[in-house]
């Protein structure tokens, strides 16, 4: 199986043409940074709802001038069909990362949830498959395991969603195998769990939990936890996910192809822990930040209880290996927020 270090050389050697949807979000701009260093020709479509043009402003600071002249970008609306056509001219793969995230979000907004994320997907879909594309990677989500009880989560068991938006992603991944089956369109999902690290927003009331509390705590204000702290997630660094992008991207492995997997670290933290990782983290770097303590309140609804990740589907089939623990991640997100806030 082809390494990612082999991969990147191959790509450099042979670039490709690529869509990226929602370029300019967090996980979107990451992959636009690799692939323009990597010497690739980007596309890239954003409606900027939720992506910021000084992330595309900072990528293009963090790259050679020639480089991010073989960016090219649209701006435009998954949900729009003919825009969706028009992108999938002359590309020959899709990175899906364009959807409304945020579970208490699409309980307050399930109309706009599915349009963005389904009806999106949808358009993304019959234009690639009209295209003659080469291959459509998605991006799904852990919250399709709903009330499964199983811990791992393994990607043949689901559950029933809990929220808007868990629906939304769930038929996301029908979509995706009913055009593989009936258009031959190979495609790959990726359910993300946590991903955290730079460009990821710290504002607004639906606000990730790592980047809110890293500004939390520059800020001296308290932190909130929802439940008793003993809720636990998978925290996935960006870079991983950026790993499992281009390897699923370039696959040449038959019984990878239109599949779903766990992209995570394969570790549980609880909000506790996380908490005190963060607040001793950033007391390292500033002494006189005070040694607080969390407050505790209700547990969210929508929200599962504990989450953690079987990669082993993905490290078998697509050599998926990822390459930054979760304090190795903290440490460059906050070196990046504490930056970025000063």
């Amino acid at each position: 199986m082809v390494t990612y270090d082999t991969l990147q050389e191959t790509l450099r050697a042979k670039p490709k043409s690529w869509l990226i949807t929602g370029v300019a979000g967090f996980i979107g701009s990451h992959l636009l940074e690799k692939l323009l260093k990597l010497d690739q020709q980007v596309f890239g479509l954003d409606n900027f709802s939720n992506g910021k043009r000084r992330n595309l402003e900072e990528v293009g600071e963090n790259v050679k001038p020639e480089q991010w002249a073989r960016f090219h970008m649209l701006e435009g609306d998954v949900a729009n069909l003919n825009t969706c056509e028009q992108c999938c001219r002359n590309v020959q793969i899709v990175l899906h990362q364009a959807a409304l995230g945020s579970v208490p979000r699409s309980i307050e907004d399930p109309v706009a949830f599915h349009q963005s994320n389904v009806t999106g997907t949808f358009n993304l879909l019959f234009a690639a498959q009209k295209s003659g594309m080469q291959r459509f990677v998605y991006a799904s989500s852990s919250s399709v395991y709903g009330d499964e009880p199983t811990l791992p989560k393994v990607e043949e068991l689901i559950g029933t969603p809990l929220s808007p938006y868990a629906a939304s992603k769930a038929i996301c991944e029908t979509y995706a195998h009913a055009f593989a089956e009936t258009y031959r369109l190979e495609s790959i999902g990726l359910r993300y769990f946590n991903v955290f690290g730079p460009r990821q927003d710290p504002e607004g009331a639906y606000a990730a939990v790592i980047p809110k509390w890293i500004t939390t705590l520059l800020h001296r204000e308290p932190v909130h936890i929802h439940g008793d702290g003993e809720t636990s997630r998978d925290f996935c660094y960006v870079e991983n996910v950026v790993q499992a992008n281009l390897i699923a991207a370039t696959t040449t492995n038959p019984t990878a192809l239109n599949e779903c997997y766990n992209i995570a670290l394969g570790e549980r933290t609880t909000l506790t822990q996380l908490f005190h990782l963060l607040r001793d983290a950033l007391r390292r770097r500033d002494p006189s930040l005070p040694a607080q303590k969390p407050i505790y309140g209700e547990f969210r609804p929508g929200d599962i209880k504990h989450s953690l990740a079987d990669i082993h589907k993905a490290q078998r089939l697509l050599g998926y290996q990822p390459t930054h623990q979760i304090d190795q991640g903290l440490e460059l997100a906050m070196d990046w927020y504490c930056r970025e806030l000063a």
